[in-house]
């Protein structure tokens, strides 16, 4: 090798480990005076459920006292929940949605 020779050293490239956010669940919990029609209405037009899988769902927290509708990002979950809140409210009902991380 002469002194005008150059020699090059290969950068290592790192990729840094992005971890997934966590999953939060959406549950609906049952009440005795929301309507079995308003909640089903509630969860096709928040959760864009069928009326068949939205019915199953609202059985499913009738019989047991608590049914999770969906698992999604953090700030999805609490936005549904609280705009499923929200409808219930406008129309007077005392509908339960929370949000809790999934394990």
């Amino acid at each position: 090798m002469s002194d005008n020779d150059v020699v090059l050293n290969p950068k290592t490239k790192t990729k840094p480990k992005v971890e997934r956010p966590k999953l939060y669940k959406i549950i609906l919990v049952n009440d005795d005076y929301t309507p079995r029609e308003f909640v089903i209405m509630v969860l096709q037009a928040v959760f864009r459920m069928s009326e068949e899988a939205g019915y199953r769902v609202m059985m499913t927290a009738h019989k047991l006292g608590s049914c999770v509708v969906m698992v999604c990002a953090r700030d999805i979950a609490e936005t549904k929940a609280q705009e499923a809140i929200d409808l219930a409210k406008s129309a007077d009902f005392p509908l339960m949605f929370t949000t809790e991380p999934e394990e």
